[in-house]
């Protein structure tokens, strides 16, 4: 998952950065609006993360252009303020849910990983393509039950192939979900991973689900629910 983070308060800022790291996604994280825009129009993101209280342009501006410019990713309020119109407020500008601080990081990532799927289209916490399932919350793939052992940035390339399924998925758009530093990213790391991810798969269960899309990238093939 590729996460844009926009809090002003650096403490915060680095804690949350770094848990979600920990936990396998990207993410692009910043301290005001002004870059938080920037960021949002220079690459794409899975979800957003926005602090309401920020220096310069405040978060509910940050919101409304990022949504008067089409960005339809997934938007979660952070806010210190707890009454109900400054809720009200958020949501009416185009975020998608709020938690208000202080919060545990659980929830926050609770929130994030339902928000996620919605937009996916997706209810439950797994993913299923036939007999291949995409545990989201243990981050492990199974076919006929049986674990696949797939590296972190394996498993991250199959989750977002699988939440697009159906979709041509360019190597720059998979790049951005394995690296948060543009000098990191070789189209040919994704190539050898992608091939490694196929032939655990065909491994497992004669899977073969990914196919490649001459000059636009990479497909999965098989409807996911």
């Amino acid at each position: 998952m590729k996460l844009l983070l926009v809090e002003d308060e650096a403490l915060l800022r680095h804690h949350l950065a770094t848990r979600f790291a920990e936990l396998g996604h990207v993410v692009d994280a910043v301290a005001d609006a002004e870059e938080g825009l920037y960021r949002a129009q220079q690459y794409s993101h899975d979800i957003a993360i926005i602090d309401l209280g920020l220096p310069g342009m405040g978060g509910l501006d940050l919101i409304r252009e990022l949504r008067s410019m089409d960005r339809s990713f997934p938007i979660l309020i952070l806010t210190a303020r707890g009454n109900w119109q400054d809720k009200v407020e958020g949501l009416t500008s185009g975020a998608d849910d709020y938690v208000v601080k202080p919060f545990q990081f659980e929830e926050l990532e609770a929130r994030l990983n339902a928000l996620v799927r919605r937009a996916a289209g997706f209810v439950q916490a797994q993913i299923q393509a036939g007999s291949l399932v995409l545990d989201l919350h243990r981050r492990q793939a199974t076919v006929d039950e049986e674990a696949v052992p797939l590296t972190a940035f394996e498993y991250r390339i199959l989750e977002y192939l699988m939440r697009h399924h159906q979709q041509v998925v360019s190597k720059d758009r998979l790049m951005e979900q394995l690296y948060p530093d543009d000098e990191e990213r070789d189209p040919n790391v994704i190539e050898v991973l992608v091939g490694r991810l196929r032939r655990k798969l065909e491994a497992a269960g004669d899977l073969r689900l990914i196919e490649t899309v001459r000059g636009q990238g990479y497909l999965f093939s098989e409807p996911c629910r």
